[in-house]
């Protein structure tokens, strides 16, 4: 079956896929604590978590995986066929669970959670991630990500 904004609704409960591997190197960890200004210790001191840090390395800002979440779906095509664009509406429910140390591959696994009529060719979809964290059983996070898609003309 065609994933498709007509008949999203025959996916709610449905994995959709995996995305590719992306790595959590230092250099994504140095770049997006000069963007948001995050110079924590545990994340861009790398001698000092040699000795320091529970986890022996730096590790990768929970909001940094979380923002990968959003490029990786769209990756793995989370978004349906038949719409002309999509606007983030918001993350439910986001819980970190494990860290990403430097060096780390990570990937989304996407669900359909809902896919809700707000008429006027609107469907607010919600998909469930996990941004999966290579060589650990539990994901680094979940999250409900809520997006407001448009059906194309």
């Amino acid at each position: 079956m065609n994933y498709h904004y007509d008949n999203l609704s025959q996916f709610v409960g449905k994995e959709l896929g995996v995305s590719p591997w992306a790595t959590v190197d230092q250099e994504r960890i140095d770049a997006f604590a000069h963007c948001t200004g995050d110079q924590q210790w545990i994340h861009v001191d790398v001698e000092r978590c040699k000795s320091e840090s529970p986890f022996g390395t730096t590790i990768g800002h929970g909001f940094l995986n979380l923002s990968l979440m959003g490029g990786l779906m769209m990756q793995m095509g989370a978004m349906p066929a038949g719409i002309s664009r999509l606007v983030n509406a918001g993350v439910n429910n986001v819980r970190f669970k494990t860290p990403v140390r430097a060096g780390t591959r990570v990937q989304a696994r996407v669900t359909v959670k809902s896919a809700e009529a707000k008429g006027e060719g609107r469907i607010l979809l919600t998909l469930l991630g996990q941004l999966e964290v290579e060589g650990e059983t539990e994901p680094a996070l979940t999250a409900e990500c809520v997006t407001m898609i448009f059906r194309a003309s």
